[in-house]
């Protein structure tokens, strides 16, 4: 009896398995269930909404129209940029592509969307970094008057904005302040000498590479206060008039100097003093070339008068670090231009 009952024992044991094969094209996650379709179906939708994300090649700015401007502005809306979904480069859009780029230090914020922005926007896609809408620059600081002024928050900032619409706080003093271990056309110490020790350390080494070129470099002017500032600038005003003195010297709170992060260079060919002549020297000629590669830049340059609002000045440094002095230097631009902050 139990040989004659031991074909129907497999086939009830076959049957199990069947059905627990069934069983298992269904599975549990988070206490739900989900079956192979729906899986499929997900993996489908998120493929989709991948393809929706898609950065155009060419370069955009504003005034731009097309689908191009609608795939682009989709993207910044991912990343959480509350402008408009429509195919319209607009002033907003052009906003959010400067902020964008003001959150990275190797681009310009110039508002134009180019190669260079669509590689870092990929790489905020995948995750790499965090944006932060209006961090890069405040929307309602995208552009000042220029009859406005206003007194900055991040005086501390290697880039801060200082100019006649961006003014630092009347208190302010530099911590770090010491004095670079270079040649100065005088010996007694006083605070022109000095510079944020950040800046201080890059201008050694830019003096001391200038020194193997066998040239001679003199920094001349460093730190200054606001203090100092207003009675300089009280005096030229005196002997010019306010209006001509602010072509060529800063109200107070309105100069670098007070920033610790300038140095006024200069050489013998030029008896040490602080003229245009400086830029025909060899020594001047060599700073515009080479001060990026130690983070200064030529602040006020020749033909951005227009922008930085002062007289071209080839022996005014400004540090600002490496990175963002290449990317200056490489585009030939203002700090302004390179902040994406201008006067209208």
């Amino acid at each position: 009896m139990f040989r004659r009952s031991l074909p129907v024992i497999i086939a009830m044991i076959m049957g199990i398995f069947v059905m627990s094969a069934c069983t298992n094209e269904q599975q549990t996650t988070n206490g739900k269930t989900i079956d192979k379709e729906s899986q499929a179906n997900k993996s489908n939708d998120q493929k989709e909404h991948k393809s929706d994300l898609v950065l155009p090649d060419t370069n955009l700015k504003i005034n731009a129209k097309g689908n191009d401007v609608k795939l682009l502005k989709k993207v910044l809306i991912k990343l959480g940029y509350a402008i408009a979904e429509n195919g319209t480069f607009d002033a907003n859009t052009e906003w959010a592509i400067k902020d964008f780029q003001a959150q990275q230090v190797k681009l310009a914020a110039t508002g134009v969307y180019d190669k260079s922005t669509r590689k870092w926007i990929e790489k905020a896609l995948n995750g790499s970094f965090k944006i932060e809408p209006g961090k890069g620059i405040a929307k309602d600081k995208a552009t000042v008057k220029e009859s406005d002024t206003i007194t900055v928050s991040n005086p501390t900032d290697t880039l801060v904005l200082v100019n006649k619409q961006h003014a630092l706080p009347e208190d302010y003093v530099p911590e770090e302040l010491i004095v670079p271990d270079v040649p100065f056309p005088f010996t007694k110490d006083i605070p022109k000498k000095y510079m944020r020790k950040e800046a201080a350390k890059a201008l050694e080494k830019m003096f001391a590479a200038a020194g193997k070129a066998d040239l001679e470099l003199y920094a001349q002017s460093g730190y200054r206060s606001y203090n100092r500032q207003q009675t300089l600038f009280a005096s030229y005003s005196e002997q010019h008039g306010e209006k001509e003195a602010n072509k060529f010297s800063a109200r107070p709170g309105e100069s670098e100097h007070q920033t610790g992060l300038t140095m006024d260079v200069t050489s013998p060919d030029i008896e040490f003093q602080l003229n245009t002549e400086f830029g025909k020297t060899d020594e001047g000629k060599w700073v515009k070339e080479n001060a990026h590669k130690f983070g200064f830049i030529i602040r006020y340059p020749k033909g951005k008068e227009d922008i930085t609002e002062y007289q071209y000045e080839p022996w005014h440094l400004r540090y600002v670090g490496k990175e963002a002095a290449q990317v200056i230097y490489e585009q030939e631009l203002t700090l302004e231009e390179y902040l994406g902050v201008l006067k209208v």
